[in-house]
This record gives C-alpha cells, structure tokens and sequence, in this order.
C-alpha cells in the first residue's frame, strides 16, 4: 500500500518544482524530502523523478501518480470534514467555489444565512472560473462548485459529479449610455470588450448571429473595469445579468439580448452528501432562487 505522507511529498514537489521548495511548504527537511521520494520510488517500483540540472522534475510516471495523489489526498481532508461535520453541524468545514458575479450577489447572501444557522462550521470560500472550479472539486479541495454554462458551448465534463440547475440569467448588451442604438448590429463599427475566453466566445457567437466579427480591442474579467471602459465610449460588450446585478455603472445602457446562461452548482460523489454540503446547497437554492 503507497504511504500517504509519502504521496504529499510527492504532491509537494509537483506543485512547488523542487525538492527545496517542497520541504518548505511542508515543513520537511530537504533530504527528509529525498528520502520519502526514493522510498516512494522503490514502493512502486517506478522512477518518478529526474535530475534536470541543478533541480529534478517529475517522470511521465511520476506526474501520473502525483495527480492521482492530489485527487487522494484531497478525498482524504474532505473525508476529514464531513467526519466532524456528522457532530451535528455544530462543527466541520465546507468549501465552495464560485466566480466573481456569483460571489458579488447571491453567494454572499446563501452565506449569511448558513453561518447565521450554523455558526459553528468553518465556511471558506474560493474563486474560480468553472473550470478550475471542476478541477477543485475533483481534487477534494471544495465540497461544491458554481458553475456556469453559455449557450451553444460544448458540455462540461462532469464525469462523477453531480449537479443542479440555480439559475438562468440573461445576456445583455451594454453600450455607453448617450449612444443610440439597442441592438448588437447596431454598434457592429465600434470596438468590442470582452472577458475570459468563454465570455469572448460567446460575444463572438452572438455577433455572428448578427452578421459580423467583433473587433475586440480589450479584455479584461473584471466586470467593474468593463463598465467603466464601456462608460468612457471605448467600446460596447456583452454581460450577463449576474454581472450587472453585482454592480451597474449609471453611464451605461443595457438591453436584453435573446441569450441565456445557465448557472448550477455541482458536488462530487454519491448521495447522501455531508450535513454541511447539504445545508450550503440549501442556501444556495433560497438565495439564487430570491435572486
């Protein structure tokens, strides 16, 4: 059976690239590193590290195994939590992921509501894009994921993971607030702001719907900054009604497009989930639902 301590040092190393680095993030000493990589080496038989240099670097092997450990390990401190969190909600932990708009309106509230009910559980929170929020989630380092979807996009990968619809929110068009027009067409001259890569797809997609290419002149995720540049006339976007719920800048002009994305949230594993996961959930459907 692989030794778990040894499965962390290895984890260790993927993450920070060196055994020195490792031994400082786990508060090892640099050849206690070395010892527990050879020994872990010999446990299964297969080289998982190579000099490279003044350094070393994981082995096809060893990157294999490190993943597989990280998923481990992380299902091992979830197993922690939901441990103390059958106490009766009096204590535990429970983690969520989530992005930006989500976390600037109904998550906070969902939140609230939680820790007013259960004072006693240490609720965290973490930001992410739904695909690293996938990635936590498998990983066990969140228990539950907010998740997003754009039409016409292709399916996440939700091998293993269970998940439920929240919400629908629409898409909108924003332009500056003295410019006439309320249609995508309409500012099909003028340049473009985008955000991530799946909001510049869809922006994209919507223009091409209309008859043209956007030309996208600046890209930023923050939906603060997007107004503000859109309220200065630099150009017209995209955003969805999280967004604008979260903040609206008084400058600008928003219409409803014909669009939708679909919001849900997403847990790993089978039925019954932990108290806490279950209580989180629950607040999470009252406040996206209030919304």
């Amino acid at each position: 059976m692989l030794d778990v301590s040894r499965l962390r040092v290895l984890v260790a190393v993927a993450r920070h690239g060196s055994v020195t680095a490792a031994a400082q993030a786990l508060h090892y000493a640099q050849p206690s590193v070395s010892h527990h990589l050879a020994r872990l080496e010999a446990e299964t038989g297969s080289r998982l590290v190579q000099r490279a240099g003044r350094g070393i670097r994981l082995t096809d092997a060893g990157r294999m195994l490190a993943e597989r450990a990280e998923e481990i390990l992380g299902r091992l401190d979830a197993a922690e939590a939901e441990l103390a969190a059958h106490t009766g909600l009096r204590s535990g932990r429970v983690r969520l992921a989530a992005f930006p708009s989500a976390l600037g309106t109904f998550v906070p509230v969902a939140a609230a509501a939680f820790a007013a009910e259960h004072p006693g559980v240490d609720l965290r929170f973490t930001e992410a894009g739904p695909p690293a929020a996938v990635r936590l989630l498998r990983s066990g380092e969140v228990e539950a994921a907010v998740l997003f979807t754009y039409p016409g996009e292709p399916a996440p990968d939700l091998d293993g993971l269970r998940h439920e619809l929240l919400l629908e929110e629409p898409i909108h068009l924003v332009t500056p607030a003295d410019r006439p027009g309320g249609t995508l067409a309409d500012h099909r001259d003028r340049p473009w702001i985008s955000g991530c890569e799946r909001c510049r797809a869809e922006l994209v997609r919507l223009c091409a719907v209309a008859g043209f290419t956007p030309e996208v002149r600046f890209t930023t995720d923050d939906f603060v900054a997007v107004q503000a540049l859109v309220a200065a006339g630099l150009g017209g976007t995209v955003l969805p009604g999280l967004a604008l719920a979260a903040h609206h800048n008084p400058d600008v002009r928003t219409v409803a497009l014909d669009s939708r994305r679909t919001v849900y949230v997403a847990v790993y594993g089978d039925v019954p989930d932990p108290p806490a996961t279950t209580a989180l959930l629950r607040h999470l459907r009252t406040a996206a639902r209030a919304l």
